[in-house]
């Protein structure tokens, strides 16, 4: 099972998630791009140090919204989101080569996520994108999404993804932000939701049905209260498990 997390979401002089202590603990890094957070500099910074502990980076690409930080739908058109998607894959890949190392997938962050579960236009915009890039990159997402399919269509990789710290909805989509259990934040609740989704494929929804959820990677956001404590239990608690946690791509 791959473990990824969400970083390098600061910019300029604000901080959000502690990027160092995460790289400790998992195996895959959603660099964010620049548009909905990060910036050159952080993103140098953090594939310098994905690159010493040879943690695999995926580039999180998202709407161009700063203010927002990439949470607020915005209506694109296809080849303009096709071309934002571009620019933020080539940023990234150009710190990623000043280490030696790469961008080995493609993650869309936050709206652009939801919307591309669900949007044809969005989803194709990002898929077209990968393609031009590099038809080798994997994409992380929601299983059964609109993304995924159109992914498959197109010939590419897609890898599946959970989210141990978001509520899940009956129909197994997540909760949206601000509705209540949308969040998870007790790190032995996150260790035990991950260690179900890496030996069950199942998650438990807000209503307490249980959902399908057969993931290869499970997702922590580097900006939810107490991340690195929880990362640590979650890997604790797959290892304990008998799970072996391992890059995808």
């Amino acid at each position: 099972m791959d473990l990824n997390a969400d970083l390098g979401e600061g910019f300029g002089i604000w901080q959000l998630g502690d990027d160092e202590a995460l790289l400790d603990v998992i195996t895959s890094a959603n660099v964010a791009c620049g548009f909905h957070a990060g910036d050159a500099s952080t993103m140098r910074r953090v594939c310098a140090a994905a690159a010493r502990r040879g943690v695999t980076v995926g580039a999180q690409v998202g709407y161009r919204d700063l203010a927002g930080f990439g949470r607020r739908y915005i209506a694109y058109d296809h080849a303009e989101l096709r071309d934002e998607v571009t620019y933020q894959l080539g940023a990234l890949d150009a710190f990623c080569r000043l280490f030696r190392t790469r961008v080995r997938y493609v993650k869309p962050h936050g709206a652009l996520y939801h919307a591309a579960a669900t949007d044809e236009t969005q989803a194709a915009a990002v898929v077209a994108a990968v393609n031009d890039v590099n038809h080798e990159l994997p994409l992380l997402c929601s299983p059964g999404s609109v993304l995924a399919q159109l992914a498959v269509g197109a010939g590419l990789r897609v890898v599946a993804e959970g989210f141990a710290d978001r509520g899940y909805l009956p129909n197994g989509r997540l909760t949206p932000r601000g509705a209540p259990g949308a969040l998870v934040t007790d790190p032995d609740e996150i260790a035990a939701r991950a260690v179900r989704m890496a030996t069950e494929q199942t998650v438990v929804a807000v209503d307490g049905t249980v959902v399908s959820c057969p993931v290869e990677s499970i997702c922590l956001h580097g900006d939810t209260p107490g991340a690195v404590a929880s990362a640590g239990r979650v890997r604790e608690a797959l290892t304990a498990a008998g799970v072996t946690l391992t890059a995808f791509a």
